[in-house]
């Protein structure tokens, strides 16, 4: 198996993981078991204070789920330390770590890909180059990480709405004005401005870090209990016929592939021809 994130430790404190699974980036059963064993490094180590998630290909961070994995196989991965499926798993234990975790965006996250970015404690996108969007439901399918329950609470009841039910595409600056990210930089000015904020952490006690964000978690984080009924509701809604054929005419036309399908794929799940 090939690796898909390589992690490069900058400083003893600043870790910086890079991401690439070509040809797009999909999500798939190696990324969880890997992303898996990172979170629990993080749990673990006791100097790590910050890491960073970017993508080696500019144009998608993580494109969304595999969606030629079999749907079996996914549901009958085993449960990881918090007792839930193990995506859910480690975005739950990302979310409650004692570590700083920044995803900086450059290119596509959707589905999957934007459930994980928001599953990060701070968002930094490119204001030219970073597209993010929950595109499920206009293939018929559930958002399966319950990215709404994320949502709500950034972006509010009304834009959270309009980000899932609409399946359409969010550019970086648009993200930043419906709080879908925290920052929207120039392409050209977001790798300095994360490193340094990476660094400005690192530079930081531990305990104050990790206690300080605890108490934040405590008030911010949605309870555990709404992630398993959204996954359920997304097995449920990928096993209907109408979602099927919805996603076969996608694929059929480029989906998961390095084509126009990808690149604007907002705009594909609304055209009446897929």
């Amino acid at each position: 198996m090939a690796q898909q994130i390589r992690i490069d430790e900058i400083t003893p404190g600043y870790w910086r993981a890079a991401i690439s699974n070509p040809p797009i980036n999909l999500v798939d059963l190696d990324t969880i078991e890997e992303l898996s064993n990172i979170v629990g490094r993080l749990e673990a180590d006791p100097t790590i204070k910050v890491i960073v998630f970017a993508s080696e290909d500019p144009d998608f961070f993580l494109a969304h789920y595999d969606v030629l994995v079999d749907k079996a196989r996914t549901a009958a991965m085993p449960k990881g330390p918090t007792g839930m499926h193990p995506w859910l798993d480690v975005l739950a234990r990302l979310a409650r770590a004692p570590v700083v975790s920044i995803a900086s965006l450059r290119g596509r996250a959707r589905g999957a890909g934007s459930e994980f970015a928001l599953a990060c404690d701070l968002r930094f996108a490119s204001a030219e180059k970073a597209i993010l969007g929950q595109f499920e439901v206009g293939v018929g399918a559930v958002p399966g990480a319950n990215p709404m329950a994320r949502l709500g609470g950034l972006a509010g009841r009304g834009r959270a709405l309009e980000i899932v039910l609409g399946a359409d595409d969010f550019t970086g600056d648009l993200a930043e004005r419906y709080g879908y990210v925290n920052r929207a930089l120039p392409d050209d000015e977001l790798d300095d401005f994360v490193d340094r904020f990476a660094r400005r952490i690192a530079g930081f006690e531990k305990y104050a870090i990790a206690q300080t964000k605890g108490l934040v978690d405590q008030v911010t984080l949605p309870d555990d209990a709404l992630f398993p009924p959204a996954l359920d509701q997304f097995f449920i809604s990928t096993a209907r016929p109408e979602t099927r054929a919805r996603m076969a005419r996608l694929l059929d036309r480029g989906l998961q592939m390095r084509s126009e399908i990808e690149f604007e794929l907002g705009r594909h799940v609304a055209d009446p021809a897929h």
